[in-house]
């Protein structure tokens, strides 16, 4: 990966983003069904999942836009519409509040007399705290009439069981390396995308996209090349860290840095020490250290 600087690419939200990579098992399931809703009724759950980054918010609002056709009613619950008790805006929580849920439930609740098709679009459900996914169990229990819930999620095992029981879960795929190819020349037409950030981003353009917009490409390079020189000091290693500690979407370079050197070990307690740091707010500089230092002790 050559080393330059990271240029500024406009990746689109979900929202407004037109173009769909794979999932047509998916697209195809759904609009079986909904094609269908006379005869056969329509589930009011999906469950999209699968690993960041493949495309679920995408399709979502795509099937969001389909379905509630800009005549009906569309709440979108997500981090950057969280509010707090007050109401007030809170799109920098690291979860989704009950109070956000609540008043969703009461703007669906003035639209109840319309005969359109309604659209709930949450974005994630890992997102929702206790108490937020708690509510929204209680409205699965007994869907609205022509309402359709559309349920991102990137970790099913996160999700409450009784809610997934309510759900018609659809499981979709890491994307495949020829999909990768085709949304980076999209996106971004005038890089060279190489196979080993290909290979990296574990069928997520959302990778991708992270490690170009944040540089991260040219990051791994130098954390790969760091670890290998035997030369490298611990001095060396702190100022990866620091490089690496104010993107979390990049702290998974450590993980592949683990793989590029066939440390299979390592890997338990990695995950887990990078679990730590973004759940539990540790100094995240001292956490990616020692990573670090353990990769670079077993070489």
């Amino acid at each position: 990966m050559a080393k330059k600087s990271a240029p500024v690419y406009d990746f689109p939200h979900p929202m407004d983003n037109d173009t769909l990579v794979g999932h047509m098992a998916t697209v195809k399931n759904f609009m079986d069904a909904w094609n269908n809703r006379d005869k056969y009724p329509l589930h009011p759950v999906w469950m999209l999942t699968g690993p960041r980054g493949i495309g679920k918010a995408t399709l979502a609002y795509k099937l969001a836009r389909m379905v509630y056709g800009n005549v009906g009613d569309f709440f979108i619950i997500d981090i950057s519409r969280n509010i707090d008790k007050d109401g007030k805006p809170k799109p920098d929580g690291k979860e989704i509040s009950v109070y956000t849920v609540r008043a969703m439930i009461d703007k669906m609740q003035l639209s109840a007399m319309s005969d359109s098709w309604r659209v709930v679009l949450i974005d994630s459900l890992d997102e929702l705290n206790k108490a937020a996914s708690n509510a929204i169990l209680k409205l699965l229990e007994e869907p609205p009439a022509k309402t359709l819930f559309l349920l991102v999620v990137h970790q099913l095992a996160n999700v409450l069981p009784t809610v997934r029981s309510r759900a018609r879960v659809e499981k979709m795929r890491p994307l495949s390396i020829s999909e990768l190819r085709d949304l980076c020349v999209r996106f971004m037409p005038d890089e060279e995308i190489n196979t080993e950030i290909l290979r990296l981003s574990n069928g997520s353009f959302g990778k991708i996209a992270d490690m170009k917009r944040t540089g991260g490409d040219a990051i791994y390079d130098d954390l790969i090349e760091t670890l290998q020189n035997s030369s490298a000091t611990s001095s060396d290693l702190m100022v990866i860290a620091r490089k690496i500690a104010p993107s979390p979407e990049l702290y998974s370079i450590l993980l592949d840095a683990i793989a590029h050197f066939g440390l299979a070990d390592l890997y338990p307690n990695a995950t887990k020490s990078i679990a730590s740091i973004t759940n539990l707010h540790l100094e995240p500089e001292l956490g990616i250290f020692k990573i670090l230092m353990d990769i670079k002790k077993c070489l």
